[in-house]
């Protein structure tokens, strides 16, 4: 009887193990994948963790060539893959779409398929007229060189659409309201317009379709002209030379406009923790080169896999109304970490447009006018592999109802835009996700997401408005872009002068007053700016006030108050990237950097937020290299409070200035840097008189200095310019009334270039 029992006990237990599962000693998911049968023919592979559950297997080809099979994923033991492997993978020879579908005229070569480097050209038959790329080459990325080839009659209202490479075309009546339909060859999918309509005014509807296969990828270089170019209604600002070939190319900004940006990225499984912090580093760039206008966006930012975790609401954002809140939820969005989402690894993007769905009704309800009159975006990071929620399509159907109310004229209220995460992107229903737009592109698949940076530098800076000042881009090979603002200004005479100026407008220069002498003329200034731009000086104009004279009575032989300058250019320089004025103080265009309103932009506000301590830290150049940029970046501390008395006193111990007082040589219309106390600075050399001493002050350069005089030469003769314990620069301060007065009177008036506006 009690062996029975003892089994009846034994058996209960055994089910009880089953029923709850097996203890985590013995769980699947630590067991290691087999290490066997995972080679790629003529290539290799990567794991992100090794053979351990969770690991994703990245193969790798070299350059032409892409893998059979992308990825693999360890999952419980096994190995899974969304490609069906039947035999061992390969890496094969990259293609392009076949160009033979060309019609009305001729392909040469003509072949079965077309590799990276081969050249195709066209040309049309008898009584054609030829538009598009005459010579064509097949790219490592699976696409074409230059634009589609097209041999059109040009007799009816819009031109022939043409029939892009691997597509096929129905509809051959181009006049208004006639459709063209397209598809692509097996197995490409298509990206862009199904469906085109030949409208009133000679434009075809969508965007030109492309076939992509598996392995095609957009280069940082097309996905920055596609995607600053559809964003350029939302973000516009009035651009002060506006060219037809350039409108549209760059992201701009209504400062009247109310916009809703919503950003969704996929932590599921399938995507590795490099490109979802990748992922996150794209996020992060976007909303700050947006945020260098002065238009401030509201954000929504989400992370999903299974589940949906909020970084914040829309709804949130709104109501917050500390002026660092952009800066909190970029803080919880890097304290999200890859780990954070658990084992719900699965991809279930239906839901996270449902939540970004769930967020506009809350917009809406909250107030519909303001919401129907919201520019909405929104972006999607993902590999587009879901494998729960059903087709997120429905959702983004919602979204579109809710935004458009059903009416085409407020589609242009609504745009969609996915980017393609990881290696091995299922493109199949991406196409529904995205808007379709006049001449827009909504989908991009980057290979690399680190070269995004390279993306949103050429996409925002060039050509936009002069008054965006102070913006700089570091961590580029081109150095320039740091600096655009850079100028070096030689003077010719028997002994050649040279000194560092600032482009503080589209046609002024500040530097120091000291760099010219009596007789000096325009046509002896010579100023370098961007590399090969050559501009001409119709003037210069040197503070009334400044005396080198003035108290060589007193025992000053040399006195450099008000040592300052504007030089003024014949034209207004273009505003690229390599070329931005620095902001300076007591501005409206400072206002915008600083992100005061106009009821709290005062000067004194400026002075407040830049120089709010004993010890500022602040920097100025050397003469610049070879491509335009600094050789050296100096950086100082601007001693004030209870630092200041000290660094004025050391001005007694220069040559030529014989005082008790030294505050009859550094009056208040001085900044004073140099010296070891608390730490050591860097002090300036010859040729650096008249540059910037500037600030980084939220991502923007803001100039509240002139460098001017010094109490010690330590750099001549030797390669060093750090400070001994009584080597003092002194700089003339930009926060000084008189100073500002005389900028005020020459940079407001400008009635060629763009004027500031002084607070």
């Amino acid at each position: 009887m009690k062996n029975k029992q003892q089994l009846k006990c034994l058996m209960l237990a055994s089910i009880c193990l089953l029923i709850a599962g097996a203890p985590s000693s013995m769980s699947k998911s630590d067991s290691l994948c087999p290490k066997e049968n995972l080679n790629i023919t003529g290539g290799s592979f990567v794991l992100s963790k090794g053979y351990a559950h969770g690991s994703l297997l990245r193969y790798i080809c070299p350059n032409g060539y892409y893998p059979s099979v992308r990825s693999r994923h360890c999952q419980y033991g096994l190995w899974t893959s969304t490609t069906k492997i039947r035999k061992t993978p390969e890496c094969k020879k990259i293609t392009c779409p076949n160009p033979c579908v060309f019609e009305n005229g001729e392909v040469i070569p003509y072949k079965a398929k077309y590799y990276v480097n081969d050249t195709t050209t066209y040309s049309c038959h008898f009584n054609y007229t030829f538009h598009g790329s005459a010579v064509r080459v097949c790219k490592l990325n699976g696409k074409w060189s230059g634009s589609t080839p097209i041999c059109g009659h040009d007799s009816d209202h819009c031109p022939d659409p043409g029939v892009p490479p691997g597509s096929s075309r129905t509809g051959g009546i181009f006049n208004i309201d006639n459709k063209v339909t397209y598809r692509c060859e097996s197995p490409l999918t298509l990206i862009g317009s199904k469906v085109r309509v030949c409208q009133d005014g000679g434009q075809w509807s969508g965007t030109e379709p492309q076939c992509y296969a598996d392995f095609t990828y957009d280069t940082p270089e097309e996905a920055s002209e596609a995607f600053s170019s559809s964003l350029k209604s939302n973000l516009a600002i009035s651009q002060q030379y506006e060219q037809e070939d350039q409108q549209g190319k760059k992201i701009s900004m209504d400062q009247s406009g109310k916009l809703d940006i919503y950003i969704a990225v996929d932590s599921s499984g399938s995507i590795d923790e490099k490109d979802f912090d990748n992922a996150k580093t794209t996020i992060k760039m976007l909303i700050e080169k947006i945020s260098f206008y002065e238009v401030s966006p509201n954000y929504e930012i989400l992370i999903f896999a299974t589940d949906v975790t909020r970084i914040n609401s829309m709804r949130t954002f709104k109501l917050n109304e500390d002026k660092e809140k952009l800066t909190s939820v970029l803080k919880d969005l890097d304290d999200f970490s890859y780990e954070s989402k658990d084992e719900k690894t699965g991809t279930n993007i239906a839901k996270a447009y449902s939540a970004i769905y769930e967020s506009m009704i809350i917009e809406r309800h909250s107030n519909a006018a303001a919401f129907s009159e919201t520019q909405h975006i929104v972006i999607l990071f993902t590999d587009g592999q879901a494998n729960m929620g059903g087709n997120p399509k429905r959702k983004v159907d919602q979204i579109k109802r809710l935004v458009t109310k059903n009416d085409p004229s407020q589609e242009k209220k609504l745009d969609l835009y996915v980017f393609g995460v990881g290696e091995d992107v299922y493109q199949g229903y991406i196409n529904g996700l995205v808007s379709h737009k006049d001449q827009e592109k909504h989908f991009f698949k980057l290979r690399d997401l680190t070269k995004v940076q390279e993306m949103f530098d050429d996409m925002i800076d060039e050509s936009t408005s002069v008054g965006l000042c102070g913006v700089v881009w570091e961590g580029l090979e081109n150095k320039r872009r740091a600096f655009p603002w850079l100028a070096q200004i030689n003077i010719a005479r028997q002994k050649s002068s040279n000194c560092m100026g600032s482009l503080v407008s589209s046609r002024y220069i500040l530097t120091a007053a000291h760099c010219f002498l009596e007789g000096d003329t325009p046509d002896k200034i010579t100023v370098k700016l961007d590399q090969k731009l050559v501009v001409e000086v119709k003037s210069y104009t040197v503070h009334p006030d400044y005396n080198l004279a003035a108290k060589q009575h007193m025992g000053i032989q040399e006195y450099y108050e008000f040592d300052v300058a504007l030089i003024e250019l014949k034209k207004a320089v273009k505003m690229t990237s390599n070329l931005r004025p620095i902001c300076i103080p007591c501005t409206k265009e400072t206002n915008a950097a600083l992100k005061l309103s106009e009821s709290e932009g005062t000067c004194r506000k400026h002075e407040e937020i830049l120089m709010s301590t004993e010890l500022v830290e602040a920097a100025f150049t050397s003469d610049m290299d070879t491509d335009n940029s600094p050789k050296t970046i100096k950086n100082i501390a601007i001693k004030l409070g209870k630092y200041r008395d000290a660094c004025v006193e050391d001005a007694k111990k220069a040559q030529g200035i014989k005082v008790e007082n030294a505050r009859e040589v550094v009056t208040d219309n001085f900044l004073c840097s140099g010296g070891i106390e608390p730490k050591t600075d860097h002090i300036s050399c010859k040729g650096e008189g008249g540059g910037a001493t500037y600030l980084n002050k939220k991502g923007r350069a803001i100039q509240v200095g002139v460098i001017s005089w010094g109490t010690k030469d330590i750099c001549k003769g030797k390669n060093k310019f750090t400070s001994v314990a009584d080597s003092r620069d002194y700089h003339s301060n930009l926060f000084s009334e008189k100073i500002r007065s005389f900028l005020k009177e020459h940079l407001e008036s400008d009635d060629i270039g763009h004027p500031l506006t002084f607070l």
